[in-house]
């Protein structure tokens, strides 16, 4: 049996909200809260930053594949885990992007090899964020992708206000952010947001075989690919995700972004005032 030829394993253990599968070359990361639709709280982030870093420093892994379990890839922050740390002190939102998230985005588009968000399900907030930091972006029909901050009453962050416009320009990304709609897996492959989109039924295989591809391709330059697209489109990526920090930790104290909480617990409109 071939390296490439071998059953999948988990490696390493001791994961809670993200699963890690090796076969041949190929990583797989699965964030795994399925009952939360695998929504971001303290221990995901750190999870999955770490799971990151593991993937990138091992030169025996060639592609990377994340997705998620169940029927989401991410539905964004746990805004339930979000509603007990506002029962107490304000949360820290700059230092929770800046600490937990912003390693992660930056850690993916500076791996030195390619990375595929396999989209099986919804996308929204963080977890677009998240799909949109890859290299490719491959989604089953079902799927769909949300700029949600602005219906909670919050900013892009993650590194999506400069993913989605390199993406798909600035009339399309002023569209997703400021209205907050749900983006179609077929509209989103036809903005230029997205590379492919399958059949629900043919996405595990599909994306293993592009996988497979990968992994067997020229990873030196696949890197240098990467290194080339980064200078070029996102140069400043370090200092945008500053800005969005500090942006979101002033939308953290806003009136509209309890309200928006709030409302999100109550399972009702919200009622936005502009402050």
């Amino acid at each position: 049996m071939t390296d490439d030829q071998a059953p999948a394993s988990d490696d390493p253990p001791g994961y809670q909200t993200i699963r890690m599968q090796r076969r041949g070359a190929i990583a797989t990361i699965e964030l795994n809260r399925p009952d939360r639709m695998n929504a971001w709280n303290p221990a995901l982030a750190s999870e999955l930053g770490d799971a990151v870093r593991a993937v990138a420093a091992d030169d025996a892994v060639r592609a990377v594949l994340i997705t998620g379990a169940g029927r989401a890839f991410s539905s964004g922050a746990d805004l339930k885990d979000r509603l007990g740390q506002m029962a107490g002190d304000q949360p820290d939102v700059y230092q929770n992007l800046t600490q937990r998230y912003h390693p992660i985005i930056t850690g993916i588009r500076e791996m030195a090899k390619p990375v595929v968000a396999v989209v099986n399900g919804p996308a929204a907030g963080i977890g677009l964020s998240l799909a949109l930091a890859c290299d490719l972006i491959v989604a089953a029909e079902s799927a769909y992708f949300l700029l949600a901050f602005v219906n909670i009453g919050l900013v892009p962050d993650g590194g999506s206000s400069l993913l989605v416009p390199a993406r798909v320009g600035f009339t399309r990304a002023a569209e997703l952010a400021l209205l907050g709609d749900r983006l179609s897996a077929r509209q989103a492959l036809d903005w230029g947001l997205i590379n492919q989109v399958w059949p629900d039924d043919e996405l595990a295989i599909r994306s293993g075989a592009l996988a497979d591809r990968l992994a067997s391709g020229p990873t030196r330059t696949y890197a240098g690919i990467k290194r080339q697209l980064n200078r070029w489109l996102f140069d400043r990526m370090d200092e945008q995700l500053e800005f969005e920090a500090r942006i979101q930790q002033e939308m953290a104290y806003s009136a509209d972004f309890a309200e928006g909480v709030a409302a999100f617990a109550a399972k009702r409109p919200p009622s936005f005032t502009g402050r």
